[in-house]
């Protein structure tokens, strides 16, 4: 690179190069290039007014919206770090990425800020509120967000950046509980959002955005929820391409508004979450052939879940336009790692990885040959986070250096390499449900069963769910009586509700190896 850079230098250098392209589509909201860096402008000096420097934690709780993208721009102007926090959390949920990030300060929705409740007094770090109107009357102590932006100054006037800045994308962690993952900005931009070229070469200086935005880009339409790293990541494809992002801003997937907005907009790539929008978006189309105008569909893109091989292919034959569906495969602590292609003949996820850089290590961190049929881990090398934040113990477990002093981060997949290089997936090494996206621990899901007196022992497993990949199942025996509606209700007071077992079977004893370790093969059997 000819000069370090954070992301939000990128951005600047898009909109000096186009101002007057509009740059995002929000639901009323329609701002050009220069209107979004105005008003990521006016959000950091009020940040920076309000005490606010660099190197300082932002939370940003809210659903997809302008403001989402103006608060974390705007945090980048300020060599601030934005946090995302999910708005499905539960007050304790939400007070735990708040409180571990130690964010100093929240730019929310209303009504989520009140979820916090009693949680916020908690939160010893966090000194500055920012409040987003959602038509919600919850009372909570902050600035309004207009009322701020109307004061501080459009203009940039700021610090000069660096690719070191920090860029921290909390996701769910062993423990259950969200983990900060830290990247630098440089490392996050050339491995999660293709270094500015997304079929090509990594730009090779930041001035290059400059010329290559100049093609107009493509319009883009992201479904997935800006506060996971797949609908981040493609959001600042767009954004660094020149292109116009359309976000989807309902609070719940609208099969029928979807598409109304595609048409609307013209959208030329659409981003889904998996099945969990693929498949009613294809079943919406097969119904009612001519009710939606996708003629410009050029690419569907897929992340954060599996898409399956019978939904892309029902997606080709409904919009003859689209060339390709990209169904993406990584992770938060990897980026975008590669290309899922056909299963392998057992039915196992398979994708090319991106490069050399990406390879399945045995028990030793030595790369397995492709065609061994040996079972390894999945790694990727190179441009990988820095670690956890404010957790060194995790750090060490999944960022480690083989016998040549290689640095590698370990998804936690395990697998094995085809003969064609191809990537097959067996299975986590830890126990991860991924249900229409969310990720679900079930570590955490089996503690919140037993903190219910009448609960003995439980074991969670993933369930097949045509809609959702994955749905959430458990195993319970209990010491009293009890319904399975009653966990359920317990559970959903302490878990988002993707979290909550939407099936739970009652059995006499739950069953477990001689040394104690649970039987999730027993488990997922019994709802075979």
């Amino acid at each position: 690179m000819s000069r370090s850079f954070n992301l939000a230098d990128l951005f600047e250098i898009v909109a000096d190069a186009v101002p007057g392209k509009l740059a995002l589509v929000a639901g009323e909201a329609r701002l050009t290039y220069a209107e979004l860096d105005a008003r990521a402008n006016r959000v950091a000096h009020h940040l920076a007014a309000a005490g606010v420097k660099a190197g300082d934690h932002v939370s940003v709780l809210a659903y997809n919206r302008a403001e989402w993208l103006e608060a974390q721009i705007g945090a980048y102007k300020l060599r601030a770090v934005p946090v995302n926090v999910n708005y499905r959390y539960t007050a304790g949920e939400l007070a735990h990425v708040i409180g571990d990030s130690e964010s100093v300060a929240l730019v929310g929705e209303r009504s989520l800020i009140a979820r916090l409740g009693d949680a916020r007094g908690e939160l010893k770090h966090l000194r500055h509120v920012l409040v987003i109107e959602d038509g919600s009357d919850a009372p909570v102590d902050g600035l309004p967000y207009e009322d701020a932006l109307a004061e501080a100054s459009p203009e940039r006037g700021f610090d000069e950046r660096s690719g070191d800045d920090l860029y921290l994308l909390y996701t769910g962690g062993t423990t259950g509980l969200p983990k900060g993952v830290m990247w630098r900005s440089e490392d996050i931009f050339m491995s999660a959002m293709f270094g500015g070229n997304l079929l090509g070469e990594p730009i090779a200086s930041p001035e290059e955005l400059s010329t290559k935005v100049l093609d107009g880009g493509l319009t883009t339409m992201v479904c997935a929820p800006m506060m996971h790293g797949a609908g981040m990541w493609v959001a600042w494809i767009a954004l660094t391409s020149g292109s116009t992002l359309v976000l989807w801003c309902g609070r719940s997937f609208d099969t029928a508004r979807v598409l109304s907005i595609a048409a609307e907009e013209k959208a030329q790539v659409m981003l889904l979450v998996g099945d969990v929008m693929a498949r009613p978006i294809a079943a919406a189309l097969a119904a009612d052939p001519g009710a939606y105008d996708l003629s410009n569909i050029l690419a569907i893109g897929t992340g954060g879940a599996a898409t399956s091989p019978d939904v892309k292919a029902r997606l080709h034959e409904l919009i003859p336009s689209m060339l390709m569906v990209l169904d993406a495969f990584g992770g938060s602590e990897t980026g975008a790692s590669g290309q899922a292609v056909e299963p392998a003949a057992d039915g196992s996820p398979r994708f090319l990885p991106r490069g050399d850089d990406v390879a399945v290590l045995d028990a030793s961190l030595r790369r397995l040959p492709p065609g061994s049929g040996e079972i390894g881990q999945l790694a990727r090398t190179g441009r990988i986070p820095l670690g956890y934040w404010n957790d060194a113990a995790k750090t060490a477990k999944t960022f480690v250096h083989d016998a040549e002093g290689t640095r590698w981060a370990l998804q936690g997949d395990m697998a094995r390499v085809d003969e064609d290089g191809s990537i097959v997936l067996l299975g986590r090494g830890s126990l991860v449900i991924n249900t229409g996206g969310e990720k679900v621990f079930v570590e955490e899901v089996e503690a919140a069963l037993k903190r219910h007196p009448a609960v003995y022992d439980a074991l969670v497993v993933a369930v097949p769910d045509e809609r959702l990949g994955s749905r959430v199942a458990a195993v319970v025996s209990t010491t009293a009586e009890v319904t399975a509606d009653e966990l359920a209700a317990h559970c959903r007071a302490d878990l988002a509700g993707y979290k909550v077992p939407r099936d739970i079977r009652l059995v006499p004893e739950v069953k477990r190896s001689p040394a104690g370790k649970a039987d999730y093969r027993w488990a997922k059997g019994l709802y075979s």
